[in-house]
């Protein structure tokens, strides 16, 4: 059995995604319909929706989807951390049709101008109410802003922060640091895991091999150990730089050194118990 545990769709008939380039690939629909079938031939049987853009509206609907559709086993949405009844939007949301597929929040920090902004008094009581929720928090940063994400988690020891995509970083100029440090300060707290997910896009488009992800991947493979390591494919993110199947072949490539139980956390168990799928 393979979780998928970061995956994405949108409808640009619905609202547009302002982070994508006019001239880029991404730039038309992806729906779970177009994924289901790849995700099937690549051995995938249950996979994780995670939100894209901030508005209130997209994380109702994932979980209606969520409700018809029997690929997605779990939806990590947006709400606004900040605002001061999240407590109550949290709650309204488990509600809707479909909300018992709600396991995370997730907002664009990455997008953050201010590097501490998950220090904020008024981002800490949120990060307070999804606990309270019994969720937990995906952490879309980049390098830069990994140190805030150690500081969060030391400060909120009954949430569990999911690291996406390693933290981004910089593999297409193959620099480890102080990407390192940070990612292993963040791996030594308890309550942290990591998506082994979103390195190809990292990588030199043209000419990225699996030898350039390596480095990346023996990292967070040391510092959180399979048991706090999740794969997830990033699609459709993924697909200019690689096809699903291909990103699948190349998790398991990077982890073929483990034993079979340890690639079965990386590839199912881990995210199953985070997300209580």
């Amino acid at each position: 059995m393979i979780v998928d545990a970061h995956f994405h769709v949108w409808d640009l008939s619905v609202r547009d995604q302002d982070w994508i380039d006019e001239h880029s690939p991404l730039r038309r629909n992806f729906t779970i319909k177009d994924l289901t079938p790849e995700a099937r031939a690549a051995g995938v049987d249950r996979a994780v929706l995670v939100q894209t853009i901030t508005v209130p509206e997209e994380t109702p609907e994932f979980l209606a989807l969520a409700a018809e559709h029997e690929l997605i086993a779990g939806v990590v949405g947006w709400t606004d951390l900040i605002r001061p009844d999240v407590a109550d939007e949290l709650a309204g949301l488990r509600e809707l049709p479909g909300g018992e597929h709600l396991k995370g929040i997730r907002h664009q920090v990455q997008g953050e101008p201010d590097p501490q902004w998950l220090l904020r008094a008024d981002v800490r009581r949120g990060l307070a109410a999804v606990a309270d929720a019994g969720l937990v928090y995906d952490l879309v940063v980049l390098p830069h802003q990994l140190p805030a994400c150690v500081k969060a988690a030391a400060d909120h020891p009954g949430l569990t922060f999911v690291l996406d995509h390693l933290g981004k970083p910089p593999i297409a100029s193959g620099a480890l640091e102080p990407w390192e440090t940070a990612v292993r300060s963040l791996a030594a707290l308890a309550n942290t895991v990591c998506k082994l997910s979103g390195m190809v896009t990292e990588a030199d488009l043209a000419s990225w091999s699996v030898e350039d992800l390596r480095p990346y991947a023996d990292v967070v493979l040391d510092a959180f150990g399979p048991q706090r390591l999740m794969f997830g494919s990033d699609w459709p993110v993924c697909t200019p730089t690689a096809p699903y199947g291909e990103v699948v072949s190349v998790a398991r490539e990077l982890t073929a050194g483990l034993d079979a139980a340890e690639r079965a956390e990386v590839f199912a168990g881990t995210a199953t118990r985070v997300y209580a799928l």
